[in-house]
This record gives C-alpha cells, structure tokens and sequence, in this order.
C-alpha cells in the first residue's frame, strides 16, 4: 500500500498516532485519558506528523517552536523535534527519512535557525544534519564526604535564602530564567506549561509528590536564584528537580543549602552542565577570541550548505555572512552543530578527519574564534 506523510488533520487522529510513539518507547500503547486530554487541549501548539497505511498510522514526527541561547547571549528561533517513531512492523522503508525531511524543509521555508532534539538512539540522526551540541551530567553527591561544614552561614552580603511555596515559585520563576537565558549557550525557552509541571500547578506525573521550593534575593532582594527538590525521609536523599541561579553568590549558596539539609545524607541531580563544579561557575559564558574565518559547509539536505565569513569580536559577538571566497576550512553540518555552541575543538575534530583545514593555521584560529569559556548547556528534556 502506498505510504501518505502528512500532518495530523484533527486531534481525532491522535489516539492511534500516540500509539505508535508509545510502543516504539516501550510504553503500554494506549494514552491514559487526563494524558490524552491535555495533549488534545494543545494540540494547536505543535506540528504532528504522521505516516499513513491504509488508514492506519505507521509513523509519528512532532515540532515546536523553541528558542535557544546561542554563544553571546542571543536567542535564535528553533524548530524542536520530538516524538519521533515508526512502528516496528514498519522499518527501513523511509519512513523516517521522509518525515524528517519534511519537517526540517518547513523549518528552513520558516526561517528557524537551527532545529533541535534529543537524541535516544544517537547513530540515526547524524544524517540529517545533527550532531552533539551539549552535554550534561547526572550527579550523586554523598553529603558526609564533602567536608562541608554544615555550621556554615551564608558569608554576609551574599543575599538571603527562603522557602516559598508553589505560587511564589511559578511568579518568579519565568523571569529569573529569561535573565539566565542571556548567559546560558545551549539553553532552552520554557513556556507556561513547563512551569505549571514543574509547580504541580497543571499536569501532575503518576507518583507526584510535592517539592521544597528555595528562592534566594540578592542583597538589593532582587531573585537571583530558586530551588526545586523533593526529599525522601526513607533514603534520606535531595532529588533535586531544578536548581537555576543568575549570579556565582546564588548557586553557592543553594549548593551550601542543599548540602547543608538536617537528616539528608545524599544529593541526587540531574542534566547539570558538565563544568557545572561545586559550587562555583565560570561567570564569563564567552571567551575574548577576536578574528575571522571563512567555513565551508556541506549540508546534503540543502538549506545549510554554502561557504560563510564568520567573524567574531573581542566581547563575544560576530556576524556570519554567504561569501564567494575559497573556505579556509570545511566541513560537514552535522560537525557545524558540534560547534556551534562552542562545544567541540576544531584542532581535535581536524586531527579525526572530520574538519579539513585548507590553509595554514585555520584549525587553531578556529578553536580561538568557536570556543566558549562556559561550556554549553542545555537543562531542559522535551
């Protein structure tokens, strides 16, 4: 039968096009019905894709729009990919390739920058474009072995810690992310219903349980940082759902809190950036690397091949441009993601074969012009 790729017509087509995701996930196929409700009440929010089968739905494909912090603090527009299946009795017949092709033309015929997503299964998406731009890490911090005296007080000018409840919370939070948004490469924009999530105040997962929230204000009582844990009286463990501080001051003194908890004997965080070092942050997110290149990028599917200018100054802003100059370097877009962000190394990526430096010196000019003092960093799963 033939295959028809499409966009989901209704929400009457979403029971059978989540079953595929589900299944796909390992998942029990059938959406429980507060899920399938909310997922129907915003279906206009996002753009579903689907492979049909006579009738049936064979594969899934879901975008949204996003913003993303890019090196220097501006926020691009991003297509962000998700919920992205075909049902097992299905595979290796394009179906993929034919979705995701759609959906990325669309980005490209809108005008998103760079399209996102996280990565399950990491050796599929390469040939399309993506690569690893952030990193995270998952911590189980053991309290007693720290060395952290718990007698300690915050030093004196550093601002004020206190527990708020969900209202609080979910009025503070949103604009205390948008400031750290402005030095985070690799963060992501959160919309009203993440923060519903995060307060209990909208859609609660099978197992919620009510969290700590911890604001702190700066010395002028501005917030400059806000907490999210649950504890567990039994394991004695801080699971910690969100820690997002604005200033060096706050995240030492949230780490000092979450250290510092009477009967916790443990810390457990995750998706915290990899330089993400107790409890101190670099606090530049960019590196003073003026200069200039010229990048050739090949880009199969077409909307980012060509050879650009690049030029970056002193105070971490730059310019990109199409020029007709010979590249000084080349390489393929799935490599470009890995720098974009200022995550990868030119010098090391040119030593692997992956970037091929076409004039003398343009490796390491590159490494001084693409890396970033803080390592990007996206908190954020969707």
């Amino acid at each position: 039968m033939p295959l028809d790729v499409r966009p989901l017509t209704g929400p009457d087509e979403l029971p059978s096009w989540l079953k595929v995701v589900r299944t796909a996930f390992l998942e029990p196929p059938t959406v429980p019905a507060e899920r399938l409700a909310e997922i129907v009440g915003s279906f206009g929010e996002s753009r579903f894709t689907g492979a049909f089968e006579d009738g049936g739905c064979v594969g899934t494909l879901r975008s949204f729009p996003q913003r993303v912090t890019a090196v220097g603090g501006g926020q691009v527009a991003a297509n962000a990919v998700t919920g992205v299946s075909v049902a097992p009795t299905h595979r290796r017949r394009g179906i993929l390739s034919r979705m995701m092709g759609a959906d990325l033309a669309a980005a490209h015929a809108r005008g998103d920058a760079v399209a996102t997503l996280i990565s399950a299964e990491y050796p599929i998406y390469g040939r399309f474009g993506f690569g690893p731009a952030t990193h995270s890490l998952d911590w189980r911090v053991d309290v007693a072995a720290t060395g952290i005296d718990r007698q300690r007080a915050l030093p004196p000018g550093d601002g004020r810690l206190a527990l708020v409840d969900a209202e609080t919370a979910l009025a503070e939070g949103p604009a205390l992310h948008a400031r750290f948004l402005a030095g985070q490469p690799g963060a992501l924009s959160r919309d009203a219903a993440w923060w519903r999530a995060l307060t209990g105040t909208g859609r609660r997962d099978p197992g919620w349980k009510e969290p700590v929230y911890v604001l702190h204000r700066d010395a002028d009582g501005a917030p400059a940082g806000l907490l999210c844990y649950e504890a567990d009286d039994t394991s004695r463990t801080a699971k910690v759902h969100d820690l997002l501080a604005t200033t060096a001051a706050a995240r030492r003194a949230l780490w000092t809190y979450l250290c510092t908890i009477d009967h916790v004997s443990h810390v457990e965080t995750y998706h915290r950036p990899p330089d993400d070092v107790l409890p101190l942050l670099l606090p530049d997110p960019r590196a003073e690397a003026p200069g200039s290149l010229v990048i050739g990028v090949a880009d199969p599917s077409g909307p980012a091949g060509g050879t650009y200018r690049l030029t970056a100054d002193a105070d971490g802003t730059g310019q990109v441009k199409r020029t007709e100059e010979e590249p000084e370097l080349s390489l393929d877009v799935s490599v470009l993601a890995r720098l974009w962000l200022g995550e990868g190394s030119p010098l090391a990526l040119a030593e692997a074969g992956l970037l091929d430096a076409r004039t003398e010196g343009a490796a390491a000019r590159a490494e001084r012009v693409l890396r970033t003092a803080r390592r990007p960093w996206c908190p954020d799963g969707f």
